[in-house]
């Protein structure tokens, strides 16, 4: 595995390396999340609480709305989460299901 580059054993190591990974991404596709899922995600990964995406977005309410998928994100709100929490834009601008208003 610590084949040194542009030798016949590391040329070999990465045609192999994207042999495997083709193979992965046929054979176990991974579907991409939702935005509300990936910042809880992250939030788990990294040891964050509610309170620590609230600090980012403004208030405590508006952060339980947004977890809780009664409030959207919005634009400044993704914008800060992309540059402050390094989550990629294009995964939180997609779109996901609020909870429906009773």
């Amino acid at each position: 595995m610590g084949a040194p580059a542009d030798t016949p054993e590391g040329d070999t190591l990465e045609v192999l390396v994207t042999l495997v990974e083709a193979y992965e991404v046929e054979r176990w596709k991974i579907e991409a999340r939702d935005p509300i899922a990936a910042i809880e995600h992250v939030m788990e990964a990294r040891g964050l609480r509610q309170k620590d995406f609230a600090a980012l977005i403004g208030s405590q309410p508006r952060a339980s709305e947004v977890l809780n998928r009664r409030r959207p994100l919005t634009l400044p709100m993704i914008r800060t989460l992309s540059l402050e929490w390094n989550l990629p834009a294009d995964v939180l601008v997609r779109e996901y299901s609020l909870a429906e208003s009773r």
